[in-house]
């Protein structure tokens, strides 16, 4: 589902509750985006200091295990608000109906029970690593700078409870359609054909030539 959200939107509470959630999670995979670009940035000043004055950039690595959350994980949700996480299409896109709203609903159940598993746990993974009592509120630190690890595993707790959040909307969404019997329900992704999904890559390239 690259290039076109197929998510559809009208004037019903979940679709303005997802439309919400929408604005969180386009900052979120923004800020992912920066986070890349740093580091690209950060690549070329380190391999520029070394080829022409042999001091490539201090930290480099402590750098990037610092930002690699933020790249990895911290757009996790809107990507799976447009159902561009890795889905059996093939297998999903043969069920019509109520058969479809069931299997959407088992599978983003199953993703629900494990991102609250790991919100658990990865907020225990912070809270071990932060201590108001110690220097830069860190019990631990990169090897080289000495970075503070704790607002890396942060950034993980806090983007998967926003994915829990997103989950919770699609549940809905699911299982409104599945009661319903709605044939396009709003604030879940959609099962596109290749047809679909090869004319909404094509919008959207030509609409950034405009």
């Amino acid at each position: 589902m690259a290039g076109q959200s197929a998510v559809l939107s009208d004037d019903t509470t979940i679709s303005r509750l997802d439309r919400t959630l929408e604005h969180l999670e386009r900052a979120m995979a923004f800020i992912s985006g920066l986070g890349a670009f740093a580091l690209m940035v950060l690549a070329v000043v380190s391999v520029g200091g070394r080829e022409f004055f042999n001091e490539p950039l201090r930290g480099y690595v402590d750098w990037i295990e610092a930002a690699m959350p933020l790249i990895a994980i911290f757009g996790i949700s809107y990507v799976q608000r447009n159902g561009g996480h890795i889905r059996m299409d093939i297998l999903v896109g043969k069920l019509h109906g109520r058969a479809l709203w069931l299997a959407e609903l088992i599978t983003t159940f199953g993703i629900f029970v494990l991102m609250v598993g790991l919100v658990w746990g990865t907020w225990a993974h912070f809270d071990r690593s932060f201590d108001f009592a110690a220097p830069m509120w860190s019990r631990d630190s990169t090897i080289d700078l000495g970075l503070p690890i704790w607002p890396a595993k942060l950034i993980v707790p806090v983007a998967f409870s926003v994915m829990v959040l997103r989950l919770v909307i699609q549940l809905w969404g699911y299982g409104r359609a599945l009661v319903l019997g709605l044939e396009a329900p709003p604030a879940v992704p959609l099962v596109q054909s290749v047809a679909d999904q090869a004319a909404a890559e094509a919008e959207h390239i030509s609409g950034h030539d405009q």
